[in-house]
């Protein structure tokens, strides 16, 4: 439903808005270097018996962890895709990305990146392709696979689970209003950053994941969400709103009246001014 709305440029959440949601995801995606291992033994010889996925991962820092784990040159769990038989949806056209399933994979005899990859697509097809993901994908007109796109996002833009709710429920209020998700988690993706921040050059570049420039959902997750988003993106708490930022952690506030964001956006401000002191010289 088309309804009337602020124009293209004053609907996007403000520079600290975006930047304050972004460091949330950033917390768990922001990890590629550090790859969380389980390791029997403490002595230097002891090796890790099995590789920690989180939530919200990119398909690329799960090839990377799954390159250290298993002390292979950089770029070998990419390669193997080609052979590795995983069983995707159609949609996803080979593509992993959200069905790399964040978990914990033991390491058994002789693991390799094609048995590391297809035990998470396989978990991930476990998880999602149940009655209640399906059904509650069509509730709310979507396949499984947009679903798991809505939930990549959810998980990108929060790690408050409490808030999960919330986020997917602005996702559908503005796609139902046909207004751009104007998400700064799509734009990192497409730059491959997993560090806060973009440039206003950043918002303007075209591409396929630019929510600023592109109408409706990306076209593949832009990670690999974890069960609560998942839950999130098919059961959205009942909401109107289409804005939301974080003024302080903990306090993440949604409202549909663009006016009411603008005075959240300026208290985050206000109190981001005031915790980070006077500028360094």
């Amino acid at each position: 439903m088309q309804t009337n709305t602020p124009s293209r440029n004053t609907i996007r959440l403000t520079r600290r808005g975006r930047l304050a949601l972004a460091t949330l995801g950033a917390l768990v995606a922001g990890t590629a270097v550090a790859v969380p291992l389980l390791i029997l033994g403490g002595d230097a010889e002891s090796r890790p018996t099995a590789l920690v996925v989180p939530q919200g991962w990119r398909a690329s820092q799960v090839y990377a962890a799954v390159d250290k784990v298993l002390e292979l040159p950089a770029g070998t769990t990419k390669k193997s895709l080609a052979k590795a038989d995983l069983k995707l949806p159609d949609e996803a056209e080979g593509n992993p990305e959200g069905y790399l399933f964040p978990a914990t994979y033991p390491l058994k005899e002789n693991p390799t990146p094609q048995k590391l990859l297809s035990r998470m697509v396989d978990t991930a097809g476990t998880k999602f392709n149940g009655a209640p993901i399906a059904a509650g994908a069509q509730r709310n007109a979507m396949n499984v696979y947009q679903a798991v796109t809505v939930a990549s996002l959810v998980q990108a833009e929060t790690a408050d689970r409490a808030d999960m709710g919330k986020v997917a429920r602005v996702i559908f209020n503005r796609l139902e209003r046909g207004m751009p998700l104007q998400m700064d988690s799509t734009v990192r993706y497409a730059l491959g950053r997993t560090t806060p921040g973009t440039t206003a050059a950043d918002l303007e570049a075209d591409g396929p994941y630019n929510s600023y420039q592109r109408m409706g959902l990306p076209p593949t997750p832009i990670g690999n969400p974890g069960e609560e988003a998942v839950r999130a993106a098919i059961s959205p708490t009942p909401g109107d709103w289409l804005y939301f930022v974080t003024v302080k952690p903990g306090d993440t506030r949604f409202t549909a009246d663009y006016a009411q964001h603008q005075r959240d956006v300026a208290e985050s401000e206000a109190l981001r001014k005031r915790t980070s002191g006077p500028p360094k010289e």
